[in-house]
């Protein structure tokens, strides 16, 4: 790989110095896919590390997930199962915490190519998308799961007693609080396709009705739970996410 530095040319107006891209990189195709090998190798070696930490901490991370089913029982209902329980929110936890480590891999892969305007966005824009995953999964633990849990637990309490398989439980709540997570980088998403010029402001204000469908239809699939005080919290979530991205879009000039 040959890589030369390009210098500033003093002809360029700003505009053309912003879209230049700082390092002139020559790789042929094996280079790309070795570089790309690398970053995924260590990635997953972070993720290894960070899995096998939890692992050995996972009995107070279960704690703290079982709080939101207060007065239930969880039951092992085959040999086994509390431990695959544990190997899975290891894993869930583990690629959390390698998150930032993965995140730094991916800039570094990418980072060649961008232009000078584009790395200006990129620290933001990763902020941005970190901050409110980890947003969506508080909103998801403290509210919507509670939610969700309160009608179960409350729907047919006086002619069922209240005992879950404890795999049942954590499947539920892990792939609930991970997909709310992915739900709250919308404005993300926004922010990206405006500033590649697919879609701008005034095209996502004009389709905010099937906006409101899609956030309604969404709220109803991802929320596990049938009433409609879960499912109105998500969708509206994702509205105030979308109208809140849309602002910053305008804010942006985009």
């Amino acid at each position: 790989m040959a890589t030369t530095e390009v210098k500033p040319n003093p002809d360029l107006n700003p505009e053309e110095y912003l879209d230049e891209i700082p390092e002139d990189l020559e790789m042929s195709l094996f280079d790309h896919l070795e570089e790309l090998r690398m970053r995924i190798f260590y990635s997953l070696i972070a993720v290894a590390i960070a899995m096998v930490g939890c692992f050995f901490a996972v009995r107070p991370i279960v704690n703290i997930l079982e709080v939101p089913a207060q007065g239930v029982k969880f039951l092992q209902l085959a040999p086994g199962e509390f431990f695959w329980v544990s190997f899975k929110v290891a894993a869930y936890c583990g690629i959390l915490l390698a998150s930032p480590f993965i995140i730094y891999q991916v800039v570094r892969f990418v980072l060649p190519g961008l232009t000078r305007r584009e790395r200006r966005l990129l620290g933001p824009v990763v902020l941005g998308a970190s901050v409110l995953f980890f947003v969506g999964l508080g909103f998801a633990y403290w509210v919507l799961v509670p939610a969700a849990l309160n009608f179960f637990i409350n729907y047919g309490a006086d002619v069922v007693e209240q005992a879950w398989s404890i795999e049942r439980y954590f499947d539920f709540i892990l792939l609930f609080m991970f997909c709310t997570g992915l739900v709250f980088e919308v404005p993300i998403l926004q922010i990206l396709l405006s500033l590649l010029g697919i879609v701008s402001s005034a095209q996502m204000t004009a389709g905010w009705r099937f906006v409101v469908l899609g956030a309604v239809i969404l709220g109803a699939v991802l929320t596990p739970s049938t009433d409609p005080v879960t499912q109105s919290l998500l969708a509206g979530a994702v509205l105030g996410l979308y109208f809140g991205g849309i602002g910053v879009v305008k804010v942006i000039g985009r």
